[in-house]
């Protein structure tokens, strides 16, 4: 038998943010692990997908610096080095993430799967872990659509396509969210065919008139992009994958040497026997409330387990929550109103707060205002004048929302969000002194347009002759 203060369960982002946070505090502190320490983000998801698509811009590079009037024979691809640097930046990240380190901050690491026994007790292997308070930070997976004769092919998950050391000459992806987006530009900058299908369109949670810019990219690098394309059925066919797939009612086949399911995510409860600790749940994740709390008021959730925001910094901001109910019992709820995701593509789409689509949705009196890249000096410099900046507001200038697409968007959005978090009105952000020329000038000019119909009216016209005649 453990005794512990507090057992996390799951060594993703939010179990080890607040596994250590919780010891470094005075807890002591149980972690249980069954699997790769540091989670999907390190092992599967965030870190090695970056490294990709730096690995596929740096082929890219080569192709498009002719516009600048440098000239360089056609990229070679070593993609078993690829796979090699790919590997290289989760293994120079293991170290922060790994048993040892946590076990000198003082944090006993128990391996293996965890199962309740009851409200209080869990079980790994032959031990029994008792803890005045659970935390549950299992995260996700990939889910597997259910297409017919999917189990005859082999196929790819974000758990095994970074394994690959030969480049896929035809990939075909199963999901046009941001994980098939940035992937199939990683892949199709590298040298393989794309095809992507999507049942619905690609990035559907992103405003349309931004994803319109990221699909036109896409289509322009060469990607053969299927929208509204369901897929009917799966065969292996000499060794090669066809999907059967249908398109307003046209059937056709679509061939290729990979297959990537990239369709959605599903929360990883297998084995955790919930119904023994009386924690609620349902196919979307665990359910809590506003302060991580399960039915178990004893258990807290955190991260992709609660099927809410499936980000890694939202896994880092939930453990804060935790944190503070479990360890200070203080009221700490969650809020999401300044929540910023980005898809990384190139050009990357970020956004925080409302969209245009969701402010309307919501009923929300507001005011839309856009800017150009095309207007910016460095973006032009740069030869990256695609993309845009919309802002929403209400009327009386509160921030509601910002999309971003374009050069370095991620970037960009880190003070919408601030503001909308701060509760700055749209005229904070027209003051603010930019550097010229850099990106972020856009963000002055998009904020900037709110006053111009104002500025320029008749009526200060008007007021300016008036004081001109005062000398």
């Amino acid at each position: 038998m453990i005794k512990t203060d507090i057992c996390v369960i799951g060594g993703g982002s939010a179990g080890l943010s607040v596994a250590a946070g919780a010891v470094q505090m005075g807890a002591v502190t149980v972690l249980v692990e069954s699997g790769k320490m540091g989670g999907d983000c390190l092992n599967y998801g965030c870190v090695p997908s970056k490294a990709l698509l730096v690995a596929g811009r740096a082929a890219r590079a080569g192709k498009k610096a002719q516009d600048f009037g440098v000239e360089y024979e056609a990229p070679r691809v070593n993609f078993r080095a690829v796979h090699d640097h790919v590997k290289a930046v989760i293994a120079g990240i293991e170290p922060h993430d790994s048993v040892e380190r946590f076990e000198k901050l003082g944090v006993r690491v128990v391996q293996g799967h965890g199962s309740f026994l009851d409200r209080k007790r869990l079980q790994v292997g032959d031990q029994v872990i008792e803890a005045r308070r659970f935390v549950i930070a299992t995260g996700s997976r990939a889910m597997i659509p259910p297409i017919d004769g999917l189990e005859t092919v082999p196929y790819l998950t974000n758990e095994s396509v970074f394994d690959l050391t030969d480049l896929p000459k035809k990939l075909i992806i199963v999901g046009g969210g941001p994980i098939g987006c940035e992937l199939g530009q990683a892949f199709r900058n590298l040298g393989s065919e794309v095809t992507l299908v999507e049942m619905a369109t690609i990035m559907p949670k992103d405003d349309p008139d931004l994803v319109k810019v990221v699909r036109s990219r896409l289509l322009a690098d060469g990607l053969d992009v299927r929208e509204k394309t369901k897929v009917i059925t799966a065969r292996n066919d000499s060794g090669n994958v066809v999907l059967q797939v249908e398109r307003e009612g046209q059937r056709e086949d679509i061939s290729g040497s990979h297959l990537l399911l990239a369709a959605g995510r599903v929360p990883n409860l297998d084995q955790l026997n919930l119904e023994a600790a009386g924690i609620a749940y349902g196919r979307g994740g665990i359910t809590v409330s506003r302060g991580l709390k399960t039915s178990n008021r004893k258990i807290y959730a955190a991260g992709d387990v609660t099927g809410g925001y499936q980000f890694t910094h939202m896994a880092a901001y939930d453990a804060g929550i935790i944190i503070r109910n479990a360890l200070f019992r203080l009221p700490a709820r969650v809020n999401h109103i300044a929540v910023p995701w980005v898809t990384y593509t190139d050009p990357e789409l970020a956004q925080v707060g409302l969209s245009e689509v969701q402010a309307r949705e919501k009923g929300e009196r507001h005011r839309v205002l856009s800017w150009s890249f095309a207007d910016n000096d460095r973006a032009r410099a740069e030869r990256r004048t695609e993309g845009l900046i919309k802002v929403v507001t209400t009327p009386k200038g509160n921030i509601l929302g910002a999309s971003i697409v374009g050069l370095h968007a991620g970037e960009l959005i880190l003070p919408w969000g601030l503001a909308i978090s701060k509760g700055l009105k749209i005229g904070d952000m027209a003051s603010v002194i930019a550097p010229y020329p850099s990106l972020s000038e856009v963000s002055k000019r998009v904020a900037g347009s709110y006053f111009t119909e104002t500025l320029f009216s008749d009526r200060v016209r008007m007021i300016v002759r008036f004081l001109a005649k005062f000398g």
